[in-house]
């Protein structure tokens, strides 16, 4: 199968309205990250670009271990809710907290860079593909029905980088030499109203085991392992529970047909995956298994009417290789509310101490 791929240059799709009215959910993103497994350090770099008011939000959060309830236990946090515009130099993009994007090569060579105020923390990364620019399907639940608005030509796009470089994380060095997803959208509708979309928690794990394997799926947990959202959300008999899906394999890109994917264990407190598996077909009727556990996980402020978790997670294929990369999964609040009811104590009765 030939997957879709974008044009270079939708690496620098960043249109304003010029005149016209657009829907202020309308967004553009950009997203890297890294990861540091021998120090279960991972990362978050983003850019949200709100056209329809020419704002922006951003910045960075690094993160290690998995006690990270809140935003701010993170190792570093710097992420601005209202930014003006971004500085937009030729391919150069950098917000006001001090994140940078430069396009060196549009669709193949992007450098990433940042520091702090106080000069404690810093990166400079370069991340070179590795696999094709992808047209990817929709994020966030609830963007696909807003894909057929008239005059509206919304986007999205997805690669593996080969990411290089070093951090220096509140005066500690750290090199980086791994492989990251990147992804973007642009002029998406991403409703934020109260109450969200009523679909089960999405998990998106991206994994890159070597030039013949790599695979890539964002789904909800299948209704047959008893998932924590069984009774919160009627899901029709036979419903696909992945959005999108691909398998990436010496230079060739397949449809995925079928995810099954199992949850096993989740932080106590923020409820986010700790550890699961995944079992996924592929158009030639190949069976793929992989399984995950967690090395860091970080609660993240990009999108506050969720609940939003990053993480790094050390996959296993069947042949025992390993992959370390992204975990990201979303809820909305009818979820948490009931995952947090089952998980308080029992009510003490009157009388007792």
């Amino acid at each position: 199968m030939s997957h879709a791929v974008h044009p270079p240059e939708s690496d620098l799709i960043l249109p304003l309205p010029e005149g016209e009215e657009w829907d202020h959910h309308t967004i553009h993103t950009h997203y890297f990250g890294f990861s540091i497994p021998e120090a279960a350090i991972g990362a978050f770099l983003y850019i949200r670009y709100q056209p329809a008011m020419q704002l922006c939000q951003g910045g960075v959060s690094i993160f290690r271990g998995t006690d990270n309830v809140n935003a701010i236990d993170v190792d570093h946090l710097d992420y601005e809710v209202t930014m003006p515009w971004p500085e937009i130099d030729g391919n150069t993009i950098t917000t006001a907290n001090g994140l940078s994007i430069e396009f060196v090569e549009p669709g193949r060579v992007a450098r990433v860079s940042y520091a702090s105020v106080d000069g404690q923390t810093k990166l400079a990364l370069t991340q070179t593909a590795v696999t094709p620019l992808l047209v990817r399907g929709h994020v966030m639940p609830g963007e696909e029905d807003h894909h057929d608005d008239p005059g509206r030509v919304p986007g999205g796009s997805e690669q593996f980088m080969h990411c290089v470089g070093t951090l220096e994380l509140n005066g500690e060095h750290f090199d980086i030499d791994c492989f990251a997803p990147r992804d973007r959208s642009w002029r998406q509708v991403r409703k934020e109203t109260q109450g969200g979309v009523p679909v089960p928690p999405v998990g998106w794990s991206p994994m890159y085991f070597g030039e013949d394997l790599i695979f890539n799926q964002i789904s909800f947990e299948a209704p047959d392992t008893e998932p924590e959202w069984a009774g919160i959300y009627e899901i029709p008999d036979g419903m696909p529970t992945h959005h999108f899906a691909w398998l990436h394999t010496n230079g060739e890109t397949k449809k995925i047909t079928r995810v099954r994917r199992n949850v096993l264990e989740r932080q106590p407190h923020t409820f986010a995956t700790l550890r699961q598996e995944i079992e996924a077909e592929d158009e030639d009727g190949n069976v793929h298994r992989f399984t995950g556990r967690a090395i860091a996980t970080a609660t993240i402020p990009a999108w506050p009417n969720v609940s939003f978790h990053d993480s790094v997670f050390r996959w296993e294929d069947e042949a025992g290789r390993v992959a370390h990369s992204t975990y990201q999964e979303i809820w909305f609040d009818r979820y948490q509310r009931a995952v947090k009811a089952r998980a308080l104590p029992e009510t003490l009765t009157e009388g007792d101490n």
